[in-house]
């Protein structure tokens, strides 16, 4: 780990000296404020469900991006929502990051930073103001995190990203062990249209059995379709942040998506959720929340930085025992 952190060190004392050698550009300090809301109406049709129907105003992102010069900028971005030790519209710090074009096909990040563990396959998702994607929803890693990370672009078609974090999440600091995480991911575009990907990051415990995530995707998109899928993997957590020896999560997701012209398309999701079982148990030990989700829908895009979705959500449990969650959802983002 301290050969590692040296080594970012050196990087950027080198690239300070080269970046100090450029010959100076016109250029004009400018900023831009950034917001994004996310809002829906849902009716639950789940058997026994007390609570039928609501409003939600599920997230509210607000944030501002300043451009000190063409290779270095900063970003800070608060997350609005929900938090057991607060009211339900807390205001979180989710981003406070520095951004530098070290050199062409070099950035480093540092600070609270966007992480880059399922932001692709969120993105080619492309629906989380109406569910998160596969990684994001089951915990299998966070979005944002106190950290560094370095971006290379090895080739036209393949990047590759390296990070330190703490990996506890944006909302947490650093645990009492002071275990960071290290990981990172090749990102490879062999033709026009197809992006693959794969992750893997490790978390050293106090117990000796270390966090470990991977993850694999390949998505494919057309002039007017899409089509991803991924493969997840998650062994001793519960959660990313939550160590449990020897307890493992698995589980697959598959989407798609259809645009019939600029406003509307319609999209599908399914996902799988999986775990081992620990000797001497008759159930894996995510039993109850293992199980089937399934999400369709219809989006229109009425004008820029406007979107509505009306989809329905269902979830199946492998415990035969529980309802079979069915939603419908009205959902909107909004944003600058």
């Amino acid at each position: 780990m301290k050969k590692i952190i040296i080594s970012l060190i050196l990087i950027t004392v080198v690239s300070t000296y080269s970046f100090a050698q450029e010959t100076k550009e016109d250029f004009k300090p400018s900023g831009e404020v950034l917001f994004k809301v996310f809002w829906n109406y849902h009716y639950d049709f789940t058997q026994n469900a007390t609570k039928t129907s609501a409003f939600e105003l599920d997230r509210s992102y607000f944030g501002y991006k300043y451009d000190f010069s063409k290779a270095i900028s900063a970003k800070i971005t608060f997350d609005v929502g929900s938090n057991t030790g607060g009211s339900e519209y807390t205001a979180f710090l989710k981003v406070a990051q520095l951004d530098w074009k070290v050199t062409k096909g070099v950035k480093l990040s540092m600070g609270l930073i966007g992480l880059k563990q399922f932001n692709d396959q969120e993105d080619f998702w492309g629906y989380r103001y109406l569910a998160k994607s596969f990684q994001d929803e089951y915990g299998f890693g966070t979005s944002a995190d106190l950290g560094i990370n370095a971006e290379f672009t090895l080739a036209k078609n393949l990047k590759a990203n390296f990070l330190i974090i703490n990996g506890e999440g944006y909302k947490a600091i650093q645990d009492a062990d002071g275990n960071q995480k290290i990981g990172g991911s090749l990102v490879y575009t062999p033709v026009k249209g197809l992006t693959t990907k794969i992750y893997a990051d490790n978390q050293p415990t106090t117990g000796g059995d270390d966090i470990t995530t991977y993850s694999f995707f390949a998505g494919y998109k057309a002039v007017d379709w899409r089509l991803g899928a991924e493969y997840n993997m998650q062994n001793n957590a519960t959660k990313y942040a939550s160590p449990a020896p020897n307890k493992d999560l698995d589980g697959f997701s598959f989407y798609t998506t259809y645009a019939f012209d600029k406003k509307w398309e319609i999209f599908g999701r399914f996902d799988q959720l999986g775990s081992n079982t620990l000797v001497g148990d008759a159930q894996d030990w995510n039993y109850d929340k293992n199980g089937s989700k399934y999400i369709f829908g219809v989006q229109v895009a009425p004008v820029k930085g406007l979107k509505f979705a009306l989809n329905y959500q269902g979830f199946t449990s492998d415990n035969s025992a529980l309802d079979t969650k069915s939603l419908v959802f009205l959902n909107a983002e909004f944003k600058l």
